[in-house]
């Protein structure tokens, strides 16, 4: 089975294949014992690019009356919140960690039209920090269908300073479609109505395109 790659890593993976191929020959160069002490360490950096960028077929069911991950993690938070950008008013918030391990393909948690983006500039707070949802740089998306409106949150965080969204207000956008990329492990918080029935709990693992985090 061919590995597919996402966009992303077109600069960065040969780059990263660049540095580490000179940082190995320094090695040898050097002494050839040292060069063979970094070469395991050297493979291992080559292979957690590569895994990094990897942009996985999945099959998605699309369905107006479910809420789906938007990102690969692990789910760490699950409260009601109080939104003042688009809701200004109460809402669930789901927020999903992603480690540097899983897949950052960002997907459209629901289809409809896109009603607002809007980037915030911010600090880069560990991303299971709490006041990071707030303080750190964000992407903010709402898309809204005729059963639902759902708010989703890019967040930056200690080591994601790349934060890329490929949709502009007033697309059309198709559930579990890819609509951004964060590099090198962050969180994505999902904000819906407090009528939603939240189907995930603390600690799940889900999967961007194809887990249901709640039901309209």
């Amino acid at each position: 089975m061919i590995l597919k790659l996402h966009k992303e890593g077109k600069t960065t993976i040969p780059v990263s294949l660049i540095v580490i191929s000179i940082l190995l020959a320094g090695g040898f160069w050097v002494n050839t014992t040292l060069g063979y002490v970094l070469l395991l360490p050297a493979l291992v950096l080559v292979f957690l690019v590569f895994n990094f960028f990897r942009n996985p077929d999945i099959k998605i069911v699309t369905d107006d009356s479910k809420i789906l991950s938007p990102c690969d993690g692990k789910v760490v938070v699950i409260e009601e919140v109080e939104d003042n950008v688009y809701f200004n008013g109460k809402v669930i918030q789901v927020s999903i960690f992603m480690s540097p391990l899983n897949v950052h393909v960002n997907r459209n948690p629901v289809g409809g039209k896109v009603r607002l983006v809007k980037y915030f500039p911010g600090k880069y707070l560990m991303a299971f920090n709490p006041k990071s949802s707030s303080l750190n740089e964000q992407t903010y998306v709402v898309t809204a269908n005729d059963r639902v409106t759902v708010a989703y949150k890019q967040i930056a965080g200690f080591l994601a300073r790349r934060i890329r969204w490929y949709i502009n207000e007033n697309d059309t956008v198709t559930q579990g479609s890819e609509y951004g990329f964060i590099k090198y492990g962050s969180r994505i918080d999902i904000l819906m109505p407090v009528s939603c029935k939240v189907q995930v709990k603390l600690g799940d693992t889900v999967k961007a395109g194809v887990s249901i985090l709640a039901s309209v």
